[in-house]
């Protein structure tokens, strides 16, 4: 069998250098927005601290974020550091089956001080559904809550409850903050999260035994502290109110904006821009898709129908019209370039008034 045991065992099981980790280890410090010099913390955490064991639960979802945890290829070492290493329990792709499985999940639980991970809403309306070996799902949360270290909500439904939470709610599915309590709880929300912050959060965790700063939903700030809109490579377009009117057309073509197309990243905070999927290589709204507000509270409520757009977004506390935005930054643009055309034939009048006098003076000395 072989010894997966620790963080450099697993490396090297997998043909990962510690170069390889070095580099895995700078690209989180930037992630995470943290000093240069924070890198060699984080990696001497990761490969000497024994990390701590981690028990993943599932109630209702359609487990689309472990399959996106599982789309890490080769693997990354993201994935080692998520999986390999100290996943103790996780129903969907652990080994074991029925009573060992069982057995191990309590065993870890009796030990204590493991991160507990959680996908899937909770039903509080009713026992029946999401029932597991004869228990609700309320019952298991809170068996594995009492012990953890911290809890990550793994996802929107974990977070805010999502889709099975959306109108009319027949099960009374909650989010893990609205059952839990007494346990710090950070919310990786997403339809599903990203892998790479989920790695990054867990990479905080393991060296600094804390969770980072979150915003009011307690979503880490280096994940979610920027809102879409302010970030999106289509943003210029925007400014300059090129929008794409129909799928296919020549705005669409050139890379215009999404937003009349229902574009939701006006009111959603996530990194989607910067950070990316499939190893960094494009987003929904790269691929020519509209954001659909994945990240944000009750999302399949508030940002449906996806292909309409939003008259109004949320900006920090306060809404703003974005038709009044679109109309006032073109504005704001036609006077930006009026008011240099004017600066220019003002500095150019002031350079030859500069050259006159020059001139007057070398002539005067002669």
């Amino acid at each position: 069998m072989t010894d997966t045991s620790s963080l450099q065992a697993a490396l090297a099981h997998h043909g990962l250098t510690r170069r390889d980790f070095l580099k895995f280890c700078s690209a989180l410090t930037t992630l995470l927005a943290l000093p240069g010099n924070a890198a060699a913390q984080i990696a001497a955490s990761l490969w000497r601290k024994p990390k701590p064991p981690v028990v993943y639960l599932e109630f209702q979802d359609c487990a689309g974020c472990t399959e996106s945890l599982l789309r890490s290829p080769s693997p990354t070492i993201a994935q080692i550091v998520l999986s390999d290493v100290s996943l103790n329990y996780h129903e969907t792709i652990m080994a074991a089956a029925g009573k060992q499985a069982e057995e191990a999940k309590q065993q870890t639980i009796r030990e204590g001080g493991y991160l507990l991970m959680v996908e899937g809403s909770i039903p509080v309306g009713t026992r029946a559904a999401c029932c597991i070996g004869g228990r609700s799902a309320v019952d298991l949360l809170k068996e594995a809550a009492a012990k953890a270290a911290a809890i990550v909500s793994v996802g929107n439904c974990a977070c805010f409850g999502n889709i099975p939470a959306a109108d009319p709610n027949p099960t009374g599915a909650v989010g893990v903050w609205d059952v839990v309590s007494g346990v710090s709880i950070v919310n990786m929300a997403g339809c599903p999260p990203n892998p790479a912050n989920l790695a990054a959060l867990v990479a905080h965790f393991i060296t600094f035994r804390d969770l980072p700063k979150m915003d009011n939903l307690n979503r880490p700030l280096f994940a979610y502290g920027g809102r879409i809109h302010d970030y999106c490579e289509r943003r210029a377009h925007f400014d300059a109110g090129r929008y794409v009117e129909a799928w296919g057309d020549e705005g669409h073509r050139l890379g215009w904006c999404l937003y009349k197309m229902g574009c939701k990243g006006p009111a959603t905070f996530h990194n989607c821009p910067s950070i990316r999927w499939n190893l960094a290589t494009s987003w929904p709204v790269g691929a020519g898709h509209g954001c659909v507000g994945c990240s944000e509270i009750r999302f399949w409520d508030r940002m449906t129908p996806f292909y309409e757009r939003l008259p109004e977004a949320a900006v920090i506390h306060t809404k703003v019209d974005l038709n009044s935005i679109a109309k006032w930054m073109a504005v704001a643009s036609a006077a930006g370039v009026a008011g240099h055309a004017v600066g220019s034939s003002i500095r150019g009048k002031l350079r030859s008034r500069d050259e006159r006098k020059k001139q007057q003076g070398e002539t005067r000395e002669k």
